[in-house]
């Protein structure tokens, strides 16, 4: 029982730590997704994007960027444009930049995975674009995309009515209450899904044994993790997806819990598969579904398992060639790390947090002001199911987080 108890308290202290070390991150990411989208308006997005070809791919692509992180928001806004007359593949463009090119996902993978898991993210990221283009224009899914289209309401109204430019906005209070409004609303989004990975990562660290990760991903850990041939790389990178297929958690959920991967001896590639998969889960699938028509939702996730484990090969291989694969050796002891001291990141998670506070004074002072929502639909695709589910999984995980905290003091 006192063995438990201990592991408890290792399990609630590392999912702090972890959140602790990230959170300059967050905050710091959220601010600029804010920025973005008050100062870019979507019906620019919108009118630019033609049906197909390089350019719109590219737009796509760049609009995606500059968009919000959320796997859900990325489904209601990707499915607005498609509605709208852009193509399947600048499309599906958009929804895999707006999850996997983002500013803030960058910052939080750099803090526990390092410098060659970001290129990944990112490289990764383009090749999935490019390899998902490619397939669609192999396997053309006209009559699909017909049907999807058939589906669909036309009733999406424009979220944009504000004319100002970005100078005007940027420079008026109630620029900055929309702002602050549009970093509540990205927090409000993924807080379910960071408490809950935070918390699954912590105790997966703590309490699930090496072998678990040597059974379930072949050829990790024990002597030839550094060094696994093709087919334990291959295995691994199959595994990734769906390991996260059966999971709730969104892709900042996802990183810590990808640090605690890779630290057990999962390849890069393995580790590269299951953070690209936050849009091939069991939540995003059964949306797809509503949206567009389960055959099209289906071909979409064919689309997304053949192009996560492409491009995780190809970065894996890239690296290994210029010999940059990141090694194993600074991830081994995660949860041994002392996390809470005196460094930069208290610093930075200082300031960032005075930061958070003035962004949440200008939305009060914007909640007094105006009653109605300034444009930014996060929709989660009316998932009511997959709500009520985090909504029992948060409880659980609060109690968890204060259980193991005040352990020690009984």
């Amino acid at each position: 029982m006192s063995n438990f108890l201990t592991l408890w308290n290792e399990a609630a202290t590392t999912s702090l730590g972890f959140f602790w070390m990230a959170l300059w991150a967050f905050v710091l990411g959220y601010i600029i997704s804010s920025l973005i989208q008050v100062l870019v308006t979507r019906r620019k997005m919108q009118q630019a994007m033609g049906t197909d070809g390089p350019r719109s791919i590219a737009l796509g692509t760049f609009f995606g960027f500059i968009s919000s992180s959320c796997s859900f928001s990325a489904l209601a806004s990707t499915r607005a444009i498609f509605n709208k007359g852009a193509g399947l593949a600048p499309s599906l463009a958009f929804m895999l930049a707006s999850t996997n090119l983002v500013i803030e996902l960058g910052m939080v993978i750099a803090v526990f995975l390092g410098w060659q898991f970001v290129v990944g993210e990112y490289v990764g990221g383009i090749l999935l674009i490019l390899i998902t283009w490619l397939l669609i224009r192999i396997t053309r899914p006209r009559r699909l995309e017909a049907q999807a289209r058939r589906k669909m309401d036309d009733g999406d109204a424009d979220d944009n009515s504000d004319d100002r430019t970005w100078k005007e906005k940027i420079t008026s209070r109630e620029g900055w209450q929309q702002i602050g409004q549009t970093y509540i609303m990205e927090w409000q989004m993924v807080w379910k899904d960071v408490l809950i990975g935070f918390t699954v990562a912590g105790i997966i660290s703590a309490m699930v044994p090496q072998s678990f990760f040597e059974a379930l991903f072949i050829g990790s850990g024990g002597e030839n993790a550094a060094n696994p041939g093709f087919l334990a790389v291959l295995a691994q990178t199959l595994v990734g997806p769906l390991a996260a297929f059966f999971t709730f958690i969104g892709s900042m959920g996802n990183i810590p819990l990808a640090a605690v991967l890779f630290a057990q001896g999962v390849s890069f590639a393995g580790v590269m598969a299951f953070i690209f998969s936050d849009l091939v889960v069991l939540p995003i699938l059964r949306i797809n579904a509503s949206y567009y028509g389960w055959k099209m939702a289906l071909y979409i996730l064919a689309l997304m398992l053949v192009g996560i484990v492409s491009a995780s090969l190809i970065m894996h291989y890239s690296l290994a060639l210029l010999g940059l694969l990141p090694d194993f050796g600074g991830q081994t002891s995660m949860s041994d790390r002392e996390f809470f001291k005196w460094n930069y990141q208290s610093v930075l998670n200082i300031i960032f947090l005075t930061i958070t506070a003035a962004l949440i004074w200008f939305w009060r002072q914007g909640q007094k002001q105006h009653s109605h929502d300034h444009g930014h639909d996060h929709d989660h695709g009316g998932a009511s199911m997959t709500d009520k589910v985090l909504r029992v999984l948060v409880v659980i995980a609060l109690i968890w987080l204060a259980g193991g905290v005040i352990v020690p003091l009984l």
